[in-house]
C-alpha cells in the first residue's frame, strides 16, 4: 500500500468492504499490510484508509460470558443478527452498545483521580466489575460523576486536568493489545493456583501469577487439562484462547462451556469466563492477534484486583502464524523456518504474567491481582526438541509434559512424572504448609523419589523378572502402582474426584506413602507380598480416591495409621486361603 505517513502496528481499513488490516513494516511511502480477513476480490486501486491507532481491545462491562473471535468480534451477537458465517468486512461492537449497566460511584464528585483509580462498580454476573480510569489518562479532578444506568459509551463523568482540558469518562475504554498494562509494583509469586488436580497441586504446582507450559502430541489431553483447570481452579476469572485450533474442536468447546457449572457458585461457569475462538481456517495474522487480545483482557481483570487464569491453546499455532508472516516478509529464518525473534516474542507473552499491585494514582485501598498463564504446546509428532517447546521450556516456571503412553492407557491427566518439573516448589513452601499440611514438601520429595525409583526398577524387571527382585524393591513397585492408580489418576469431570482441596490431597498422599511401613512389617512377620497386598487396609486404600464427606481428612489419616501398623496383613491360615 502506498500511504505515506503511517506507522508499524497501525490499523487500516482496506478495500470497499473496509477489511481490517495491520501495518507490518514501512519502507519509504510503501507499507506492507497483513489483512486479518479473506482478501479475495481486492484489486489494485482499491481505497485504503488509515485509522491512526493500533489495534485496541475494548475493555468494560460485558466481557464476561462473551465469545469473541481473534479480532474481538462478538460471535454470539453476530449469530443473533443472522450472520451464520464470518463474511469479509463483517463487524460488530465488542461490547453491547445498547445494554445499560447500573453504575455506583466509589469516588465523590470533585475528588482527585488518575490512572488506574476505581471510579465505581457495575454488577456483572458473580463479580463486581470495577470501572477504572484508563492507565494512560492524566490526573485531574472529577466532575459530574454520578450513579445511574449507562451504556458502555455514555459519559459517567469527566476528568478535568491541571491545564483545564476535560476528558469524558465512560464504563469502557480501549487499550492497545500489544502494550502491557502498567502495574504499580510486582509482588513475589508465593501463593499456589490450586487446580484440584493432585499430580499438579501436590507434585508440580504452579504459582498464582506464574507460568506453565503443557506440551503434548495429538490426543494426549492438552485441551482436557486446560478445561479442568478452567473449571476447578481457584482463579476468579478465566480467559480461554483457542488459537488456531480445528473448527470441530472449537465447536465442541463452545457447546460444552455453557453447560459447565461453577462448583463455587452453582451458576454457569461461563459467567466468569471469556472465550476467544480463533480457528485454523482464519487468516494467520488473526492468530497472533487473538493471543495478544486474550492477555490484554486478562490484564484488565488483574488490574481490578482479581486472580485471573489465561489458558492459551495452543502457542504452537501462534508460532506457526509468526513463521508464515515472517516468510512473507522475506525475513531471515531461524531454526525450522521460525523467525529468529520467536524466543523474544514468546518471552514478551509470558512476561505479562505475574502478581502485582494495580496502579492507583489517587491512592485508595491497595488492589492486588494476579495473572497466571498456562500455554499448551503442540509439538509435531510429540517431539519436545522442536523450537517452540524448547523456547517455552526456558521461559515457564512449571513444565507439565504429557505422555502419549499414559494417554493411550486412559490415565488422566497424562502428565509424565519423570519429565515434568516445577520451579515454584521452594516459593510455595510456606503457603502449601498452611493450606495442605506442614509435611507437604517432605511427602512430595518422597513421592517423586518413589516414582523415579519405579522407572529404574521397571527396566530391571524387563531383564530379570519381578521374582528376582528383593523384597524392598517389590514393595516399592507395588507402592508406586497404588500411587499411580489411586493418587495420580483422576477424573476430569467428576465433582468429587476432580476438585479435591489441598489438605485432602495431602492426606491421600500420606496414606499411600504409609503403606510401605505396613508391607515391610508384614513381610518381616512371614507374610507373602500377595497376602500382604490383600489386607483390608490396602484394599480400602485403593478405593480411597472416591471418599467423600466433611471428615475425609480424618478418615484418611486413620487409614494411614492402620497401614503403618500393617493391620490385617498377617499370613492367613491355610483353610481360610483355601
Amino acid at each position: 500500500v502506498d500511504l505515506g505517513d503511517v506507522a508499524a502496528g497501525e490499523i487500516l481499513r482496506v478495500g470497499s468492504l473496509r477489511l481490517l488490516g495491520e501495518v507490518l513494516s514501512v519502507d519509504g511511502d510503501i507499507a506492507t499490510v497483513q489483512v486479518y480477513e479473506e482478501t479475495a476480490g481486492l484489486r489494485v486501486g482499491d481505497p485504503v484508509e488509515a485509522t491512526g491507532r493500533p489495534m485496541l481491545a475494548q475493555l468494560g462491562p460485558g466481557l464476561l460470558g462473551n465469545t469473541y473471535d481473534g479480532l474481538q468480534r462478538p460471535l454470539g451477537a453476530l449469530a443473533a443478527g443472522g450472520a451464520a458465517r464470518l463474511r469479509p468486512g463483517l463487524t460488530a461492537p465488542a461490547l453491547d452498545p445498547e445494554r445499560r449497566w447500573r453504575f455506583e460511584p466509589s469516588l465523590a464528585d470533585g475528588a482527585t483521580a488518575g490512572p488506574g483509580d476505581v471510579l465505581g462498580t457495575a454488577a456483572e454476573g458473580p463479580l463486581e466489575h470495577r470501572v477504572l480510569v484508563p492507565p494512560d489518562a492524566e490526573t485531574g479532578t472529577l466532575q459530574g460523576l454520578r450513579a445511574g444506568e449507562f451504556t458502555v459509551s455514555e459519559p459517567i463523568g469527566s476528568l478535568v486536568g491541571a491545564d483545564g482540558r476535560r476528558h469524558d469518562l465512560a464504563l469502557a475504554h480501549g487499550w492497545p493489545i500489544r502494550r502491557p498494562r502498567p502495574v504499580a509494583r510486582r509482588l513475589p509469586v508465593d501463593e499456589p493456583l490450586l487446580t484440584g488436580q493432585r499430580v499438579i497441586d501436590m507434585l508440580f504446582p504452579v504459582a498464582r501469577g506464574g507460568t506453565a507450559v503443557i506440551p503434548g502430541g495429538f490426543g494426549t489431553g492438552k485441551t482436557v487439562v486446560e478445561q479442568a483447570i478452567a473449571r476447578w481452579s481457584d482463579a476468579q476469572v478465566v480467559v480461554y484462547v483457542g488459537c488456531g485450533e480445528r473448527g470441530n474442536e472449537m465447536a465442541e468447546l463452545l457447546a460444552a462451556f455453557p453447560e459447565l457449572e461453577d462448583p463455587r457458585t452453582g451458576r454457569p461457569l461461563l459467567e466468569r469466563t471469556v472465550l476467544i475462538a480463533n480457528t485454523s481456517n482464519m487468516p494467520v495474522a488473526a492468530r497472533e492477534a487473538s493471543v495478544q487480545l486474550g492477555v490484554t483482557i486478562a490484564e484488565y481483570f488483574r488490574d481490578q484486583g482479581y486472580d485471573v487464569a489465561l489458558l492459551a491453546d495452543s502457542t504452537s499455532r501462534w508460532a506457526e502464524a509468526l513463521r508464515e508472516i515472517s516468510g512473507r516478509l522475506q525475513e531471515l529464518p531461524g531454526e525450522e523456518g521460525y523467525p529468529a525473534y520467536l524466543g523474544s516474542r514468546l518471552a514478551a507473552f509470558y512476561e505479562r504474567a505475574g502478581r502485582a499491585v494495580a496502579v492507583a494514582a489517587g491512592g485508595g485501598p491497595e488492589r492486588v491481582g494476579s495473572l497466571t498463564i498456562v500455554g499448551a504446546v503442540s509439538p509435531p509428532g510429540g517431539d519436545f526438541s522442536e523450537p517452540v517447546t524448547q523456547a517455552s521450556l526456558r521461559l515457564a516456571g512449571t513444565f507439565w509434559a504429557l505422555d502419549p503412553e499414559l494417554a493411550h492407557a486412559r490415565h488422566f491427566p497424562a502428565i509424565s512424572w519423570t519429565r515434568s518439573y516445577s520451579l515454584y516448589v521452594g516459593h510455595l513452601r510456606r503457603a502449601m504448609a498452611r493450606l495442605a499440611g506442614p509435611d507437604w514438601e517432605a511427602l512430595r520429595a518422597e513421592a517423586v523419589a518413589l516414582l523415579g525409583r519405579e522407572q529404574q526398577l521397571l527396566e530391571i524387571v524387563q531383564l530379570v523378572g519381578p521374582d528376582a527382585l528383593p523384597d524392598d524393591d517389590r514393595i516399592a513397585l507395588e507402592q508406586a502402582r497404588i500411587m499411580r492408580e489411586t493418587f495420580l489418576r483422576q477424573h476430569a469431570f467428576d465433582p468429587v474426584d476432580a476438585s479435591r482441596p489441598p489438605d485432602v490431597q495431602l492426606a491421600l498422599l500420606r496414606a499411600v506413602l504409609a503403606a510401605r511401613e505396613g508391607l515391610r512389617a508384614a513381610l518381616d512377620d512371614g507374610a507373602t507380598l500377595e497376602s500382604a497386598m490383600a489386607s483390608p487396609a490396602l484394599v480400602e486404600l485403593q478405593r480411597a480416591g472416591s471418599l467423600a464427606g466433611d471428615d475425609v481428612v480424618e478418615r484418611l489419616d486413620e487409614l494411614a495409621a492402620r497401614l503403618r501398623r500393617g493391620d490385617g496383613a498377617a499370613p492367613e491360615p491355610p483353610e481360610v486361603a483355601a
